[in-house]
């Protein structure tokens, strides 16, 4: 049985409660404040008296169903008796038009009527435009097409707030999407339908302004690739598309805008765009939680033009197609999403261009507690981290999430009393209290000369985004024995392997052994989605693997008897694959005594690999498959990303 549409919903203050977003003493306080001004809703109040924020009280009523009904308040508010309300709700659906519509035109209650009960369901302000003089360098805000269509209309700036006069309020996506886009805080109020129209007509003095970049943004991605190809009618010739980039800007722009805010709205990590010789289509791939996957394919006559695009929008040369070339894009200066991209070209066979992006988030760092690592991981990383001096090395390929992780770690010991700095490429996650550089190979400034600046500066934590030289590795442990707790990041593919290649890589033994606190290796895996993994045994064969990986002894000690494993299935919440998401496998060598031993005596990967063992490290695998019982991730995501 569903309820009707005059049931009342539970009220803002007891959800505010129970999520513990308040405590009864505030809500108290605007209760009583409410006395003093009836007019106002308690969400207004609770931000009156700043014990909320706006964004958190859109949130709440936006996604946790806590506004009234419009029919609801229009009987608590003694706007309408229960039975008009009842007759109009049945007509609206009925008839299927928007309840205020048909108030309008049953004439149960005129437009200011509607707008003060619109503006008690948002809880938002009501006012009156007649009474407002509108500065006319509002209209530099938001054009004439997109005001007339959301009819709304810019009312004041003050600060860093603009505010917003509207007849039906925006939902909080896309108010959000103003703000982003403006980059100042949108301030919603309601008004009148017709008084905003007599505002926009004095505004902009009945004549459509010229599309600004708001309005492309928020209204020019469109729902299909399909539907931007449409608008350009019929494509030019192969040849003839190079000559006519610029001609065909606006149709590239959408093309290009809508790739990208897709892959940043699925929380891609690269884009991928793959011309192909002859008459084959653009391929265009997405990576998703370190899957590639075909996003979209674009008729072939577009092979030249869209790489030229993205090339302007680098500021690279379109006219050399025969070196690769790499730039950045801040595409807040083209789109609707505040993102940092990184383009990469590489000529490919036939003279065309591939082109890749990375999608660099303004990330924050992420607590220890999500990375996932286990409890004696976990305990020996943060034991590193509070040493006075020492070295600190997280290993992996590229892209499993080793940046985020020394980030998280630093994210322990940042405190006023420690001088941190930082030297990335590129520097993807920010942290307040460091002091980050980004370096320019262009013009000298790489890892080894930054670093080597540094230890001028005073440091006493010192984070080297990548040992990518001897030169590099060679301060590196300079610093870390004088006194500086150095973290830093190398390709390889396990703890053990890592001292072998700095070895070779002309590290002295001792310097090294001496400075070498632990080294984290790690690999992230898709994790299984929540709402859809299935419990089930193992067979034989996948139980013999678990048994010969991880050791029946170890098994016993950790009490597992019953091997039950998940498995993905697929749903809507993760697109059929099963997957949403990735987690972290770890191993963590600590240099011990022993250890230090074995690296003075330049001891083979494999030797080392077993005296950590030895020790009670657990192997990357050992790790996944202790995930696979916990049921986060599978066998085959630990197999795909794990070696041995």
């Amino acid at each position: 049985m569903t309820d009707s549409p005059l049931t009342p919903k539970k009220k803002l203050g007891e959800i505010l409660l129970r999520d513990q977003l308040i405590t009864e003493a505030q809500l108290g306080e605007a209760l009583e404040l409410q006395k003093l001004f009836p007019e106002q809703t308690i969400g207004q109040l609770l931000c009156r008296l700043e014990f909320m924020n706006e964004a958190d009280l859109g949130y709440v009523l936006e996604q946790k169903g806590t506004r009234q009904e419009l029919s609801q308040i229009l009987i608590q508010k003694n706007f309408l008796g229960e039975e008009k309300v009842r007759e109009a709700v049945e007509m609206s659906a009925r008839e299927r038009l928007p309840l205020p519509r048909m108030l309008l035109k049953l004439h149960l209650l005129d437009e200011e009527g509607i707008a003060k009960a619109l503006a008690i369901q948002y809880d938002l302000p009501f006012v009156h435009l007649d009474s407002i003089s509108i500065d006319a360098e509002m209209i530099r805000y938001i054009s004439a097409g997109y005001a007339y269509k959301r009819r709304i209309i810019p009312v004041s700036r003050i600060g860093n707030t603009l505010t917003l006069a509207m007849s039906s309020p925006l939902d909080l996506h896309e108010i959000n999407d103003l703000s982003s886009s403006l980059r100042l805080k949108v301030i919603p109020v309601v008004a009148g339908e017709s008084e905003i129209i007599l505002a926009q007509q004095r505004l902009y003095k009945g004549t459509p302004a010229a599309p600004t970049r708001l309005e492309s943004e928020l209204e020019e991605i469109p729902d299909s690739i399909v539907e931007i190809l449409s608008e350009g009618g019929e494509e030019p010739e192969v040849d003839e598309e190079v000559i006519r980039v610029t001609e065909r800007d606006s149709i590239l722009v959408k093309l290009v805008n809508k790739i990208i805010f897709d892959a940043y709205q699925q929380n891609a990590s690269d884009i991928h765009i793959e011309p192909a010789v002859g008459r084959e289509d653009v391929t265009v791939r997405i990576r998703i939680d370190g899957r590639c996957k075909v996003y979209q394919k674009i008729p072939y006559k577009y092979k030249y033009a869209l790489p030229s695009r993205i090339k302007i929008m680098a500021e690279l040369d379109i006219a050399e197609r025969r070196k690769p070339q790499d730039g950045k894009i801040n595409f807040r200066n083209f789109g609707p999403a505040d993102v940092e991209l990184r383009v990469a070209t590489m000529p490919t066979v036939g003279h065309l261009e591939d082109v890749v992006i990375r999608l660099l988030r303004d990330e924050k760092a992420r607590p220890v507690d999500d990375l996932g690592l286990s409890p004696r991981d976990r305990r020996e990383f943060e034991a590193a981290l509070v040493q006075p001096y020492g070295m600190i090395l997280v290993v992996g390929p590229t892209g499993s999430g080793k940046t985020t992780t020394l980030h998280s770690g630093i994210s322990l010991i940042n405190k006023p009393d420690v001088k941190i700095w930082t030297v990335e490429d590129p520097v993807e996650i920010t942290q307040k209290g460091l002091r980050q550089v980004q370096i320019n190979s262009r013009i000298g400034l790489n890892f080894a000369t930054v670093l080597r600046s540094f230890l001028r500066l005073d440091p006493d934590v010192i984070m080297v985004g990548e040992m990518r030289d001897q030169e590099t590795a060679d301060i590196a442990v300079e610093a870390s024995l004088t006194g500086h707790l150095v973290l830093s990041t190398l390709h390889t593919n396990s703890a053990a392997e890592t001292v072998t290649r700095l070895l070779e890589m002309g590290l002295d033994p001792y310097s090294f052994s001496d400075s070498l606190l632990c080294i984290l290796a790690q690999r992230l895996a898709r994790a299984l989605c929540e709402n859809c993994r299935e419990r089930y045994l193992p067979s034989d064969l996948e139980r013999s693997e678990i048994i010969e990986t991880f050791g029946e002894e170890s098994l016993r000690k950790l009490g597992i008897s019953d091997m039950y494993l998940s498995r993905a299935t697929g749903c809507n919440r993760c697109l059929n694959t099963g997957y949403r998401g990735r987690i972290g496998l770890y191993e963590i060598l600590v240099c011990t005594e022993e250890v230090k031993g074995l690296i003075k005596k330049r001891s083979s990967s494999d030797i080392i690999r077993r005296q950590a063992l030895a020790e009670g490290m657990r192997t990357l695998k050992q790790d996944g498959i202790l995930k696979v019982f916990q049921g986060v991730t599978d066998i085959h995501e630990v197999r795909r990303v794990c070696i041995r």
